[in-house]
């Protein structure tokens, strides 16, 4: 059984101003390119359809014909909805799209069945989990200790009755605790968002959504997909692929990738004004790319990103890497301090205060005061 594992497209995006909805739609078309060649199976997107709950009509109209042109070129879809997906939005007319193999993940309501796949190994079961929130599942299980968002997960995949013997994807949109983040994703305060990768025992594949950059956690059947283009500058050296993978029988699992080709990088290019205008540079990569501009100068250039952009014309940001950058000590402590999370701050809080460090118990009862504000709750 064949699969391609898709997620994060974002459709909508802006960034810095810029709508990237041409460059969605250029990739778009790459990915289908890639669908066409490779006759999979079955083609999962893992949450994260659209950049906004609320999408505009471009992205809306992007991601039907998308699918309308997937779906005649597999069998099988899923999409699940993400943390920046309406879950009530992406579910509408899945009832009735399910019939025609265009899976929509339904708004989360305690029970999950999932949809069988036949081959000549035998049944294949895909489960399909939304995002969702340990509030979103503590009142689907009150009799489950239900805190953590690990908690959440397991009471929701053991309500799920799986049999592991059989082979079994689940879909799914988490942080999964040691997966390596960018700055383009949504993470919540403290890092209580955090799944254990314990969670997803026994499936032969787990296709994640929402971290940006590809990459498998603890083990080839947990992988995160990632995003098909750049959607910040910590992502300019990353690769934007399609993962392709296949299972045969039980504990049968191969993975691969498809590299994309954006419409245009993102990249950073750094030197003085008159290094960075010059041929040489120019000659280095399209111009027409998304850039970050470095410039080393002592002296601040006059109008600086306008006489860029006409050598450039899609910068996105100018910045200053000199002695006097380098000498505002207390700007560059507030961004480490915006870098770090809640419980780290505390941490060195109470050290400052208390000369000495948080006894593992006062550290948890910190953490567990954090969810609970990221929740919502009093």
């Amino acid at each position: 059984m064949k699969f391609i594992h898709l997620s994060d497209l974002h459709l909508g995006k802006r960034l810095n101003e810029f709508s990237l909805i041409g460059d969605q739609e250029h990739i778009l078309n790459e990915i289908c390119s890639v669908i066409e060649n490779e006759s999979p199976d079955l083609v999962i997107i893992a949450g994260d359809i659209y950049d906004k709950p609320v999408s505009s009509g471009e992205a809306v109209r992007l991601f039907d014909d998308f699918l309308t042109r997937v779906s005649g070129m597999t069998g099988q879809v899923f999409a699940i909805s993400g943390n920046h997906d309406s879950a009530e939005r992406i579910a509408f007319g899945s009832q009735i799209m399910g019939k025609s193999g265009i899976h929509l993940s339904p708004v989360y309501n305690g029970k999950i069945t999932p949809t069988v796949l036949r081959d000549e190994y035998g049944e294949l079961c895909v489960y399909m989990l939304p995002f969702i929130k340990p509030v979103t599942v503590r009142r689907f299980f009150p009799d489950t200790a239900v805190e953590s968002y690990t908690d959440a997960v397991n009471a929701a995949i053991d309500a799920m009755n799986i049999d592991f013997s059989k082979r079994n994807i689940l879909i799914t949109h988490q942080f999964v605790t040691g997966a390596q983040k960018s700055d383009s994703e949504e993470i919540s305060v403290g890092g209580s968002d955090n799944v254990d990768s314990s969670a997803f025992d026994g499936f032969d594949y787990v296709a994640l959504g929402h971290i940006h950059g590809p990459q498998n956690v603890g083990s080839e059947r947990i992988r995160y997909c990632g995003t098909p283009l750049k959607y910040s500058f910590s992502e300019a050296k990353q690769v934007k692929s399609v993962t392709v993978g296949e299972i045969g029988e039980k504990r049968s699992l191969s993975i691969r990738t498809v590299p994309l080709v954006p419409l245009r990088d993102m990249r950073e290019i750094r030197g003085s004004f008159e290094q960075v205008i010059s041929k040489e540079f120019c000659d280095r990569g399209n111009t027409e790319d998304y850039l970050r501009v470095v410039l080393t100068d002592e002296e601040e250039i006059p109008e600086a990103m306008g006489k860029l952009r006409t050598v450039y014309p899609n910068i996105m940001i100018v910045e200053y890497d000199n002695r006097r950058t380098r000498s505002v000590h207390d700007s560059m402590e507030t961004a480490e301090a915006e870098n770090k999370q809640p419980i780290e701050l505390f941490e060195e809080f109470y050290r400052f205060s208390n000369g000495g460090d948080m006894s593992e118990p006062q550290r948890q009862l910190m953490q567990s005061l954090i969810e609970r504000i990221w929740e919502g709750e009093q």
